[in-house]
């Protein structure tokens, strides 16, 4: 199918209602029988997974929720997020985010983002170096080359919100907190201020929603202090969810995921998750509490980032504390 979903540990199809009892031992031929049955379920289930990864209705779109931490930043008006923003200036004042400087050219940046989903398709991802208008001979400072890596992190959410302060960036962005599960190769970058597109060699699933973009080499010195900095306007990942009916677990540091397919969630609407029956089974109420818990996270956080402030990280499900209210109503 594809090497990423090698993380997969086991393929579990969840149902509304809660399953008919087993089979009594006359009508079971024992071991084997429930071998076979495991086996189809997840042969059925890793077909639609691939049926979902080559065809969709669903356009693809910039799939990032919120920034996970940049590998260095210049200032405080020069931050990772700005790179969200679809605009070049915000109040007549510019719009990017800055490395710090480096004399040596080869020192290399990276810029993690969190998806919108645990479980995406994603095709290409899109970067727009910043053109320093401001600054005499208007310099590019773009990178040499960059580099994508897919995966999920390995800290608890709690830690995981965009810093700014050099030593917490330093420790949540380590590789050892992440395991990624793709690896792409190195793109050339034009030293243009224009949107440009790296098309990934095919449809990558990313299993755990992290991105992490490696920026490497830079070519633009500041005159100013006479050092190499790499500067980014907009940066896009592109792509589509594959949730709700495809939902991911992946434990508390852990290295492996399991699969989760949820056939009746395919055409769930609001009113399918706010109405309940009295034959729902546990699992099903777990699901579309976390299914609207992270709904209602990705709105929040568009809502906050519009308002100029941080993104909340997404809460474990036994914390998250999913009201009534749902915010696409």
């Amino acid at each position: 199918m594809c090497p990423e979903a090698a993380i997969f540990t086991s393929a579990v199809e969840m149902s509304r209602f809660p399953p008919p009892p087993p089979p009594t031992a006359a009508e079971s031929s024992g071991d084997a029988a429930r071998a076979t049955r495991s086996l189809e379920s997840q042969f059925r289930i890793y077909s639609y997974l691939c049926g979902a990864l080559v065809h969709s209705t669903r356009p693809d779109a910039d799939c990032i929720l919120h920034c996970v931490c940049a590998s260095s930043t210049d200032n405080y008006q020069e931050i990772m997020e700005n790179t969200l923003e679809p605009q070049d200036q915000i109040d007549h004042q510019p719009s990017y985010w800055s490395s710090r400087g480096q004399d040596d050219p080869d020192v290399p940046e990276a810029l993690t983002y969190r998806l919108t989903s645990n479980i995406c398709v994603i095709s290409e991802i899109k970067l727009q170096p910043f053109k320093a208008f401001f600054q005499i001979g208007f310099p590019i400072y773009s990178p040499k080359m960059v580099r994508f890596r897919f995966g999920h992190c390995k800290l608890p959410r709690g830690t995981e919100p965009f810093f700014i302060d050099v030593d917490e960036n330093e420790a949540v962005i380590a590789d050892e907190n992440f395991v990624w599960t793709y690896t792409s190769p190195e793109f050339p970058v034009l030293q243009e201020n224009i949107l440009q597109s790296f098309r990934l060699p095919r449809p990558i699933l990313c299993i755990g929603g992290v991105v992490k973009i490696e920026l490497l080499g830079r070519v633009q010195k500041q005159a100013e202090d006479d050092k190499y900095y790499i500067s980014v306007c907009h940066a896009q990942v592109v792509g589509r969810s594959l949730s709700p009916v495809f939902m991911v677990d992946i434990p508390y540091a852990g290295s492996y995921a399991v699969l989760k397919y949820m056939p009746g969630l395919r055409n769930l609407c609001t009113e399918d998750v706010k109405l309940e029956d009295i034959r729902d089974s546990s699992a099903w109420h777990s699901l579309v509490a976390r299914y609207r818990q992270m709904r209602h996270s990705a709105v929040m956080d568009l809502l906050r980032i519009e308002q100029g402030m941080q993104p909340v990280p997404l809460m474990e499900e036994e914390d998250a504390g999913v009201s009534d209210d749902d915010p696409f109503e």
